[in-house]
């Protein structure tokens, strides 16, 4: 089994700043918890505030497939157009 890496970049748009930030924090909190997470960290851009970007390690494919089906992920994935400029980019990579 080989470890998954997964940037997200996502775009919050200004009056919408707080509210996802808000979400992402209850996402860290409760994605940490999963058996599956290596790691799981969220910064925000020192340039632009609505700018948010996760790192993440998932340990499977398996996993980040079970994180996905949380309901903290559903709760962000049905509330994200109507907070987000644009759709999140992400990226699924492993190591070379």
């Amino acid at each position: 089994m080989i470890s998954i890496y997964l940037t997200a970049i996502l775009k919050a748009k200004k009056e919408s700043v707080q509210d996802l930030k808000s979400i992402l924090d209850n996402m860290v909190l409760n994605t940490r918890k999963e058996k599956a997470c290596e790691k799981y960290e969220l910064q925000q851009s020192l340039d632009d505030e609505s700018v948010f970007i996760f790192h993440e390690i998932w340990k499977s494919k398996e996993g980040l497939d079970a994180h996905n089906q949380q309901s903290y992920i559903k709760e962000f994935v049905e509330k994200a157009p109507s907070l987000l400029e644009k759709p999140a980019e992400i990226y699924l990579a492993k190591l070379v």
